[in-house]
């Protein structure tokens, strides 16, 4: 139940905050796997606090329309650009944990 709290609370950040804070909202709970992202380890599992952080990510942006997963979809992608030695990293967290964010990540992605 708490989980279910949580996710709706990020749902309405990312819907009615500006560009740079629903993008520092996604960048949150991607930092929930810094280690992955920076080292390339552990790899992440469901359960862990780097999937729990993707699984909410997922649930946001499947569940509360398209304008939320558009936002989802930019924030991740300027964070691929940002960190760009990391990208593949960020790219693959969804896949390791199971999860789908609504659309696909590579290099042509388009989030309109």
């Amino acid at each position: 139940m708490k989980s279910v709290f949580w996710m709706v609370v990020v749902a309405l950040i990312i819907h009615e905050a500006g560009a740079d804070d629903e993008c520092s909202t996604v960048t949150a709970l991607v930092s929930a796997c810094a280690s992955f992202v920076n080292y390339g380890t552990p790899d992440p599992i469901p359960g862990a606090p780097c999937c729990v952080a993707m699984t909410t990510l997922s649930t946001v942006a499947s569940s509360t329309g398209v304008q939320t997963r558009q936002s989802v979809c930019r924030c991740m992608m300027e964070l691929i650009t940002t960190y760009n030695p990391n990208a593949t990293a960020i790219a693959t967290l969804p896949g390791f944990c199971g999860v789908s964010l609504g659309f696909t990540i590579d290099p042509n992605t388009d989030c309109e």
